[in-house]
């Protein structure tokens, strides 16, 4: 079965992806009213002949040339039909996608919007001319120009694919089926020693997100722009619900297991790994709550130092051509960005299982952002709590 090996290759990654949102307070913010000014840098005009080679840094799972799994290779076409060889290392943090592209030795990184806006801030990522990645007009529109992967509706790169953290809950111990965000905070101690939650400081957005519809005096606008006074507000709730956590999990694996056997009956979780669990015989339910949910949105960017620019771009119209795009999609878990891709799905109910073009459901996922002091929701008469104090609160709430 196709999502056995999608499976996989989460395992492979699934640590990994704990740390996608790990980044530090120099990062840059999203969009035109935080007055980010990236430097002054121009988007490829035309496409020249190929280099030969590509060098690629990458999330376990998107660059896969059959070494992995036979049956699993989209590199080795790409690389018979450019002329283009590629050489990819996986990175285990946006931290070190960050660091990797400040050598100049990559041509391009598959980012995460934390390490994204980075790189956009620091001028190591260079706009994309979005007219020569053909495949490009295909994209989801609610993925094109977003906060993070975009500047003053400037792109700096080509979206691959996104996902939801999802409320997963056992329906035999969990009644009545819940609705809300709730369960896991101020009801946690309903099912003390069985809540789960995400293993990574960026999970107190996800406690910002619950508090922005339930204390609106609060007046969070958004879930990684946080002042002192929501910051303390919602690592007070996290602090609050430790108690009542049974484990953080940041390997999939893990938290399939402790559904499986009743260690953990509520708590956060990706569609992906709801399947599996249910696959198995776990009695689960996943789904977004009514406050919305907290999500991740991967972008493919060009390094302004490229050695190999023609190739980086053949490289970033590949991994969005339908085809590609719904293999890479099956084998990491993830909604494939190319509309077309829901076509080339080997389960024909792929695209509808992670809502691939459902607009309405990603409108209430808040894709993961680095928080900094210049607060990313636009206000200047505060400042933000940048990811640095993060990290350190999370060290304390986990003890």
């Amino acid at each position: 079965m196709r999502l056995t090996r999608t499976l996989q290759a989460a395992a492979a990654v699934a640590v990994l992806l704990a740390a996608t949102a790990c980044g530090s307070s120099d990062s840059g913010g999203p969009s035109a009213s935080t007055g980010l000014n990236p430097p002054d840098l121009k988007a490829q005009s035309k496409l020249g002949k190929t280099e030969g080679q590509v060098n690629l840094i990458a999330w376990a799972g998107y660059v896969e040339d059959g070494s992995n799994d036979p049956k699993v290779d989209w590199v080795s076409d790409f690389e018979k039909q450019t002329g283009c060889q590629v050489r990819s290392k996986v990175a285990a943090s946006s931290d070190e996608m960050v660091k990797l592209m400040k050598t100049g030795e990559y041509d391009a990184v598959s980012a995460s919007g934390d390490a994204s806006l980075r790189l956009i801030a620091s001028g190591d990522a260079a706009p994309v001319n979005t007219d020569l990645v053909p495949n490009y007009k295909d994209v989801f529109g609610d993925l094109k120009l977003q906060a993070w992967n975009s500047v003053k509706g400037k792109a700096y790169g080509i979206p691959h694919g996104r996902g939801a953290n999802l409320l997963m809950y056992n329906t035999q111990k969990v009644k009545p089926a819940p609705t809300s965000w709730s369960a896991v905070f101020d009801d946690a101690a309903k099912y003390k020693g069985h809540v789960t939650a995400y293993d990574s400081p960026i999970y107190i957005a996800d406690a910002a997100l619950y508090l922005k519809a339930t204390k609106p005096e609060l007046k969070i606008k958004d879930p990684y722009a946080l002042d002192q006074k929501q910051f303390d507000a919602a690592v007070a709730l996290v602090k609050k619900q430790n108690p009542n956590v049974g484990e953080y999990w940041g390997d999939y694996l893990k938290e399939v297991s402790a559904f499986k056997s009743g260690d953990s009956v509520v708590g956060t979780t990706w569609q992906v790994i709801a399947n599996l669990a249910e696959s198995e015989g776990a009695k689960v339910k996943a789904f977004v709550p009514k406050e919305g949910s907290t999500g991740w949105s991967d972008t493919w960017m060009v390094s302004a130092k490229s050695k190999h620019p023609n190739c980086a771009y053949k490289w970033l119209d590949w991994v969005i051509s339908p085809k590609v795009n719904a293999q890479i999609g099956e084998y990491f878990g993830e909604a494939p960005a190319n509309s077309k891709a829901c076509a080339e799905t080997s389960d024909k109910n792929f695209c509808t299982t992670f809502h691939a073009g459902d607009t309405a459901y990603w409108k209430n996922i808040a894709f993961w952002n680095t928080p900094i002091e210049q607060c990313i929701d636009g206000r200047t008469d505060v400042k933000c709590v940048p990811y640095a104090k993060w990290v350190q609160a999370w060290t304390e709430i986990k003890g």
